[in-house]
């Protein structure tokens, strides 16, 4: 094995066994098998037999098959291997291991290594570790979580104040108030220093400074103004944060109060505008639907769809009609988007004709159309072909349809071969030779092709 090759295929999930698949393999009981390749270098298949070895209490089996691929010095695998031992009371083995690839600046080790130190009474080495790194990002999360149990949160927040000094302008346009700060989030890792201290004031004052308000589709002011109860201040926010995620809390606050009447009225009233239901339609069906009310969830999405017809909403407008039993009527508004787009439909829209079709008896029909869409022989089109076809029982025929297309597909493919029993077909299919694609230099124009 070498790390390189490991390091590699883990990432773009090439050559390998992927996660979801020995899942699978797993399921059906092919544990021998799993074992088997284990031990040949499939590093996901040995991740899972390793756990399972652990729980069975076979802790020195289990360390013996991670082994070859610690011996790599392939950082995952040693990851893999301190985590075995610090889970059975063994941490100062697991922070002997883990301390060489912390200390060669590989960051990923760095943040686990500091982790490890803080979980186990040494904070205070951990803080001093990353306090070097206060420029990056992920180091700097990872200080201010160490900070706490350091009793260094006042060291923390001096470190942060003086790189949001030194933030410079963005670019060269004399116009523009973008700043460009190292770390990135150093206002929003001050402010949840400034909270843990008790200073809620300086902490939503900063917060009101980002530039950046969302993160992962969460707002940090929005969820401490949760959790100090301030939901004055929450409604008055949430009527001007634009991305929806503040006024997405407070329906969340209103109903686990049982407010859900307040909830929904938050989502209409911040939604009356289309560019506000853009971004809280799917959450206010969401939350009708938890409530027994899926025809007005059904309504919400079939009235905005009728003038923004993105395909993620028209989804999952499509999955509400399914879900409910209303797939014919799925099915006429689809028919009403492609009248309204002089009879063309494009393949994402099309496909989420399958399923509805299916739903109404009308697969052998589906199919039909879907063969003759003018994406039809597409791998994409494939896909989803294959999807409705296994969804149906007709697995040997959605593997049909996904060995067409040879050079993609193979996990989709080989999850449907591993379906029909036909686990060595399957292996083989996935541990096809890979090579690795050379980069180009970049010439300064941006491709056209898909995928985008």
């Amino acid at each position: 094995m070498d790390a390189d090759d490991l390091d590699y295929r883990a990432r773009t999930l090439t050559g390998y066994i992927p996660p979801k698949l020995v899942s699978r393999l797993l399921e059906l009981g092919h544990e021998r098998e799993v074992e088997f390749q284990a031990g040949r270098g499939e590093w996901f298949c040995a991740l899972e037999w390793v756990r399972l070895l652990g729980n069975r209490g076979q802790r020195e089996q289990a360390l013996e098959v991670l082994a070859p691929y610690v011996a790599t010095n392939w950082w995952p695998a040693a990851q893999a291997r301190a985590e075995l031992l610090e889970g059975w009371g063994r941490a100062e083995e697991a922070i002997a291991l883990s301390r060489p690839y912390a200390e060669s600046g590989d960051r990923l080790a760095l943040v686990f290594f500091a982790r490890l130190l803080a979980r186990h009474g040494r904070s205070g080495e951990a803080f001093m570790l990353l306090r070097a790194g206060i420029q990056d990002w992920f180091l700097a999360e990872c200080l201010v979580d160490v900070a706490a149990a350091a009793g260094m949160d006042e060291e923390a927040a001096v470190l942060l104040e003086a790189r949001a000094e030194v933030a410079v302008p963005a670019c060269d346009d004399p116009d523009c108030d973008n700043l460009r700060m190292e770390p990135s989030n150093a206002v929003g890792l001050l402010a949840t220093i400034r909270e843990r201290q008790g200073r809620v004031e300086e902490a939503i004052a900063l917060l009101h400074t980002r530039e950046i308000t969302s993160v992962n589709g969460r707002d940090q002011l929005a969820d401490l103004l949760t959790r100090h109860d301030r939901i004055t201040e929450l409604r008055a926010y949430a009527a001007s944060e634009h991305h929806g995620h503040a006024v997405q809390r407070l329906a969340e606050v209103l109903e686990k109060r049982d407010d859900v009447e307040g909830a929904i009225a938050a989502y209409r009233t911040f939604g009356s505008t289309p560019s506000g239901m853009w971004h809280v339609a799917v959450p206010l069906s969401e939350l009708l639907v938890r409530h027994g009310r899926s025809d007005e969830a059904i309504e919400v999405l079939r009235a905005f769809t009728e003038h923004e017809a993105e395909d993620w909403l028209v989804d999952a407008l499509c999955t509400l009609y399914s879900d409910h039993g209303r797939s014919r009527e799925g099915l006429a508004h689809l028919d009403a988007i492609k009248a309204r787009r002089d009879g063309e439909e494009y393949w994402d829209l099309f496909q989420m004709r399958l399923p509805l079709m299916a739903d109404c008896g009308l697969l052998d029909e589906a199919i039909e159309q879907a063969r003759s869409h003018p994406e039809g022989d597409t791998w994409y089109a494939a896909w989803a072909l294959s999807d409705i076809l296994d969804k149906a029982g007709r697995t040997e025929e959605a593997a049909a349809v996904l060995a067409q297309h040879p050079e993609v597909n193979s996990s989709l493919r080989a999850e449907r071969l591993i379906d029909l029993g036909r686990i060595q077909d399957a292996v083989r299919l996935l541990q096809q030779p890979i090579s690795k694609p050379a980069t180009p230099a970049w010439d300064g124009a941006y491709s056209t092709e898909p995928p985008f």
